[in-house]
């Protein structure tokens, strides 16, 4: 996405936190009504990334890209903030992260999520909550890890179940991970945060953190993340498995699209 078009999407503040207040009724107001809606799909409801955070977006995304090419893609998913900014600092490959890039990196994790649509559970209190190494497992031919105990055990059984067709598509993602995940996502979405928060959970609100993951069909690639994957057989053996969950079913609650992917891990 070029600055130009980001820029004109740009219209309405989506970030509030208790160091980050809800903008008031009558700021809300104004700004939905100069809302120039260049697409009729856009909703006035929606709500965009602040132009003033505009450079710092850019600047995070493409050093959190910097850092997941130099630890791996397989390493990345499990990446603690901490250490992410002691490769950063150290790394001749990395360039250091300012203390604005710090503060907006603060400020995407702490936000408030409800006034744009997501209403899931918070389930990472502190921007600096590390996965423990030793309490998840890499999974062969994936890139991808998963918690040991029931979400791996989970996991063996599908596998026994329906067969190698099915794989592990993505599972532990630390803080660092998601965060990256989400920007990505509200670059895809041209700045327009409810839309991003109603397709991927904000890098606090992830169940991936704790538990759960998502499986796909082998060869169906990007499609495994799209309702052709409830298409699969794979998917329709899954259905008949009395000991699985889908954390986000049709119309759920918490405000996220339908993902016949993602496993609930109890």
């Amino acid at each position: 996405m070029n600055r130009r078009s980001f820029l004109n999407s740009c219209k309405v503040a989506a970030f509030s936190s208790v160091a980050y207040p809800i903008i008031s009724s009558a700021s809300k107001d104004f700004a939905v009504d100069s809302l120039v809606l260049a697409d009729s799909v856009i909703k006035k409801s929606d709500l965009y990334i602040e132009k003033s955070d505009f450079a710092q977006f850019e600047s995070v995304r493409k050093k959190l890209y910097q850092v997941q090419r130099y630890v791996g893609y397989g390493n990345f998913n499990i990446l603690s903030f901490d250490l992410m900014l002691k490769y950063a600092k150290y790394s001749n490959s990395i360039q250091n992260f300012t203390q604005k890039e710090l503060d907006f990196l603060e400020k995407i994790f702490y936000i408030n999520p409800t006034p744009y649509g997501f209403y899931g559970k918070k389930v990472s209190e502190k921007i600096t909550k590390a996965i423990n190494n030793r309490e998840v497992i890499k999974v062969s031919g994936t890139g991808h890890y998963l918690f040991k105990g029931k979400p791996e055990q989970t996991y063996n059984e599908m596998k026994k179940d329906i067969g190698d067709t099915l794989t592990l598509t993505s599972g532990v993602r630390s803080i660092v991970k998601q965060m990256k995940l989400y920007l990505d996502k509200i670059d895809r979405t041209d700045g327009n945060i409810t839309k991003a928060s109603k397709s991927l959970a904000p890098p606090a609100y992830t169940y991936h953190s704790i538990a759960d993951f998502d499986v796909g069909k082998k060869g169906l690639g990007y499609d495994n993340f799209t309702a052709r994957f409830a298409l699969t057989k794979e998917f329709s053996q899954m259905r008949k498995l009395k000991y699985i969950e889908m954390r986000y079913t049709i119309n759920n609650k918490d405000g996220v699209r339908y993902e016949p992917w993602h496993i609930k891990v109890i």
